[in-house]
């Protein structure tokens, strides 16, 4: 039953905002660790983490002391002027992922539009495609965003019917096919390859081991770039600092957001080498928040608290205690448990159409917050912070929901 204070809020939202989501009706005030609190005061575990923005926990102290400090001296510039943040910041980036150059960014899907124009640029410039005709290969089942251009090579009707005309030039093939793909580079047109090393919004889907590297391999034979859309697997959610990191693989173009900030703002950036950056030049480019100083420093923080946390290495732990806990619950409900990492999915195996809705809603009233993607899917993604503890009881929850579930 909700609380006047609950249908007050979510009255507000449906009369005055746009119908866009489909929230669960639970209206949140604050967050704090693993932990976010509703407007009635209940408590709740957040296994979604704002879809991997909230890796190192909700409002850390070191992030949000960055935050509040430069927000006290200047926040935007705009790009018509250096600021000491953003040089900073860039020499910070890159030697922690080992690029030549970054382009700083606001939003996920603002990095990924970055990306393929820097790969459309560099096939015309460097590899020399003829202009108008550079080709950039992506998967089926693939989510990077929301933008005119991304929906055109999306193949989820929800995001793409009735958007129309859509942009050409990108070539779809199916996810953890290194056949197709072989097939795919075979056109000299060809100027990238973008892939998610996990599709987070299909349900998780884990590609085969060797994948990755193999597909960057065929990609290096064929002169073509690698672009690893990370912003959603990136920065220790795997396991790894990336999700390329398990196989080895340095894309050519890499792409991240979200945790980026820690969920304090939105920050995303683009890294590269300086013969793919450097195809762009002055003013062909750019981003009137992109850089701002308030956003770098909060993402310098953010990176250092991911190290100095040795969050990775808890990903690893408690991932696999929490893919373990969900197996011994042998709930006939469960067809699947999938992940790696602290990124992970269950798949509800039942009549019912709307099941996994409807096991998010229990899951609510017993404590716990998850979303459901691709109707059967619920992704189970808490904050990289998370401990034994709280794993054991948030499984418990889990099982206790799909008790009452029929």
């Amino acid at each position: 039953m909700l609380s006047d204070k609950t249908k007050y809020y979510l009255n507000l939202e449906e009369k005055y905002g746009a119908h866009n989501y489909h929230p669960l009706p639970v209206v949140l005030q604050k967050g704090e660790g693993v932990y976010v609190w509703d407007v009635d005061g209940k408590r709740y575990y957040d296994f979604l983490s704002g879809y991997s923005a909230v890796n190192q926990g909700h409002c850390h102290p070191k992030i949000i002391a960055a935050f509040m400090l430069q927000a006290q001296q200047l926040t935007l510039t705009s790009r018509a002027f250096y600021s000491d943040a953003l040089g900073e910041f860039s020499q910070f980036i890159t030697s922690y992922f080992g690029y030549d150059k970054v382009l700083a960014m606001n939003t996920g899907v603002e990095a990924v539009e970055t990306a393929i124009k820097l790969c459309r640029r560099w096939g015309y410039t460097v590899k020399g495609i003829p202009e108008n005709k550079a080709t950039i290969i992506v998967c089926g089942d693939n989510f990077h965003g929301r933008t005119s251009t991304v929906i055109s090579f999306s193949t989820d009707p929800a995001s793409k019917n009735l958007f129309g005309p859509y942009m050409p030039g990108f070539k779809v093939i199916p996810y953890n096919d290194l056949p197709a793909l072989e097939k795919a580079l075979q056109d000299p047109t060809v100027a990238g390859f973008l892939v998610e090393p996990i599709q987070g919004e299909a349900g998780v889907v884990v590609p085969d081991d060797g994948y990755l590297s193999q597909a960057k391999q065929y990609c290096e034979a064929a002169n073509v770039l690698f672009m690893a859309d990370e912003i959603q697997t990136g920065l220790c959610r795997t396991g790894k600092l990336l999700a390329c990191d398990h196989e080895n693989v340095q894309p050519d173009i890499l792409i991240l957001g979200k945790a980026l900030s820690g969920g304090a703002m939105p920050v995303s950036a683009v890294l590269a080498n300086d013969n793919i950056m450097l195809t762009i030049k002055p003013g062909e480019h750019g981003s009137t928040y992109g850089g701002n100083p308030l956003a770098c420093r909060v993402a310098i923080a953010a990176l250092t608290v991911l190290k100095e946390e040795n969050m990775a290495a808890n990903a690893v732990t408690m991932g696999e205690l929490l893919r373990r806990e969900l197996l011994e619950l042998q709930s006939p409900f469960i067809s699947v448990v999938r992940g790696k990492g602290l990124l992970n999915a269950i798949v509800i195996d039942h009549t019912d159409a709307n099941a996994a809705w409807s096991l998010c809603l229990t899951l609510k009233e017993n404590g716990l917050l998850a979303k459901p993607t691709h109707g059967d899917k619920i992704r189970l993604a808490p904050p990289l912070i998370i401990n034994r503890e709280q794993i054991k009881e948030s499984v418990a929850i889990i099982g206790k929901s799909l008790q009452a579930f029929n």
